[in-house]
């Protein structure tokens, strides 16, 4: 029952972090193509040239973006198995044990 619990919250957890994580570049985005394309800030509506603007500026940072995604999860098994290996690898061997029973300390008696 624990366990399950435990799973639930890390999986609550992680959904959180790729929550935050899609806003945030969904910010940046849209930051830096309303800083590119907008450049009247006098009337409600966007000029046929800016809305084209922000539309083309969209459209290559999504292209870019899933580009980028589609070469991390290409990339990122091979990574994993070589973080594996060396981890495997640099595991230090445990101590032979000693050959006979253990003697107790000379309490000085």
């Amino acid at each position: 029952m624990a366990a399950a619990a435990a799973a639930a919250a890390e999986e609550q957890r992680q959904q959180l972090r790729s929550l935050r994580d899609f806003l945030l570049v969904y910010n940046r985005m849209t930051e830096l193509c309303f800083r590119r394309c907008v450049c009247n800030l006098n009337y409600r509506l966007l000029t046929g040239r800016e809305e084209s603007c922000l539309d083309s500026c969209a459209s290559k940072l999504v292209h870019s973006n899933h580009r980028l995604m589609r070469s991390y999860v290409a990339l990122m098994p091979g990574i994993l198995q070589r973080r594996a290996a060396d981890s495997a690898s640099q595991e230090p061997a445990l101590p032979a044990a000693p050959p006979g029973p253990m003697a107790a300390p000379d309490m000085g008696t």
